[in-house]
């Protein structure tokens, strides 16, 4: 199986950064892993958050194929410890092509992105900025990888 996680805008903290490419590097060691940022749109300040949503939403769709298992990271998602998401990973290992979890803007997403999301997830009931939720969602994938295999890496 291999898993994408899709962004929209870059990271511009360069520590966010250095996190995110060291998870991501580790979690290539267990599954086939890529990351595809979106670009930031460009003249926000005329859009309505509507509009930017609708926007961004197409360009999340066109990155998708039909087969993908989409998983959005959205504070409205079921909440899972992290042995939970571990389970719920390794289940997922047996029945998807390609998992595909998407990072969204600053408003969310479009009701067309709900449509075609297979789950949602949020990673808490706290708010954390997007450049946060890139670290804290690769280190937990990293965290259900180690957990998989048995690993000494999560405590509990």
């Amino acid at each position: 199986m291999k898993t994408e996680l899709i962004l929209v805008g870059r990271t511009a903290d360069k520590h966010f950064q250095a996190g995110i490419d060291d998870y991501a590097g580790r979690i290539a060691h267990y599954m086939p892993f890529g990351m595809t940022i979106i670009p930031e749109l460009r003249n926000t300040k005329s859009l309505t958050e509507e509009q930017q949503k609708q926007a961004e939403g197409e360009l999340i769709l066109k990155q998708l194929s039909p087969q993908d298992t989409v998983v959005l990271l959205d504070e409205r998602g079921k909440e899972l410890r992290s042995v939970e998401l571990a389970q719920w990973l390794q289940r997922k290992q047996l029945s998807a092509r390609r998992l595909v979890f998407v990072i969204g803007g600053p408003y969310g997403f479009s009701d067309a992105v709900y449509a075609r999301a297979n789950e949602q997830l949020s990673l808490s009931r706290l708010t954390f900025s997007h450049q946060m939720v890139r670290l804290v969602f690769t280190e937990q994938l990293y965290r259900a990888c180690t957990i998989i295999k048995g690993e000494p890496y999560h405590h509990e």
